[in-house]
């Protein structure tokens, strides 16, 4: 009939509206908590060009926000900072790898040898209580200013928080997990690829969070210290040229990255959890 087929017609047009709308109200609460992190700074970035625009700090004491962003493209354009960033990640990435390795295969170890852990324990912990700044003038002196001082700090700062973590894991793998591995009758190998490794996976990955994030900054201080490029570097010398766009476009990077290195493993994390509880 003419009336029920309007009628069905119309019923289709407001049932197809309201899954519109649905779904544009679900991607707006995506999307809004995502962005919420940029209101704080731009509110900053308001707040610091009102006060540079009133003089009340000489600009070589506050830089506006034009000026850093003007001086960030010059830098680039000119292939400065793209050469000193590609060397300040390359350090990190060399040395935190290594670093996480090292760090995974000795924590594991340590948590699984009771002997290892005795010899071992004392002298793990009184080192990772050394501040790995306070060693770069030990390893200055050593190595040099060359790369492999900063390579060295660099695996320190990411060691000791994946060790760390990798030991805790294991020794927290309850009795009755390793019950089932005796009744299994499983080998040494079997047990730590079904038992071991996947209880380790999601502690390890938290070390490694922080020790990334410890590695990126001790790394910006070490270049700071004694290197003739990366990030630090470029912020040293804008400091001796008294150059303070320079230095701020250093310092701000160095805060994007580090947040950006830090966001990557949290994802990483929540990935990790729904793919266990898959």
């Amino acid at each position: 009939m003419p009336g029920q087929s309007q009628l069905t017609q119309v019923l289709t047009q407001h049932k197809h509206r309201h899954s519109a709308g649905h779904s544009i109200l679900h991607s707006l609460n995506k999307t809004v908590p995502s962005l919420a992190f940029l209101l704080p700074l731009l509110v900053l970035a308001a707040v610091w060009q009102y006060v540079t625009s009133t003089g009340w700090f000489p600009p070589e004491l506050m830089v506006p926000p034009a000026v850093i962003g003007q001086a960030f493209s010059d830098l680039w354009h000119s292939g400065e900072l793209s050469m000193h960033l590609s060397v300040s990640l390359s350090r990190l990435a060399v040395g935190f790898v290594l670093g996480c390795l090292i760090g995974m295969v000795f924590g594991l170890l340590m948590g699984i040898s009771p002997l290892l852990e005795d010899l071992s324990a004392p002298l793990f912990n009184i080192i990772r209580q050394v501040p790995s700044v306070a060693l770069i003038p030990i390893l200055i002196l050593l190595f040099g200013i060359g790369e492999t001082f900063k390579i060295l700090i660099v695996i320190k700062a990411a060691f000791f928080p994946v060790a760390l973590a990798a030991y805790d894991a294991v020794r927290n793998v309850s009795r009755a997990t390793k019950e089932v591995a005796k009744v299994y009758q499983l080998s040494t190998v079997q047990t730590f690829q079904l038992l071991l490794l996947p209880a380790t996976i999601a502690p390890v990955i938290t070390g490694m969070r922080l020790g990334l994030g410890r590695s990126w900054g001790v790394l910006v201080g070490a270049e700071l210290l004694a290197a003739e490029s990366g990030i630090g570097q470029m912020m040293e010398f804008g400091r001796q040229m008294f150059q303070l766009d320079v230095v701020m476009v250093g310092v701000l990077l160095t805060g994007i990255i580090g947040f950006s290195l830090d966001r990557a493993f949290k994802v990483l994390k929540r990935r990790l959890n729904r793919w266990q509880l898959a």
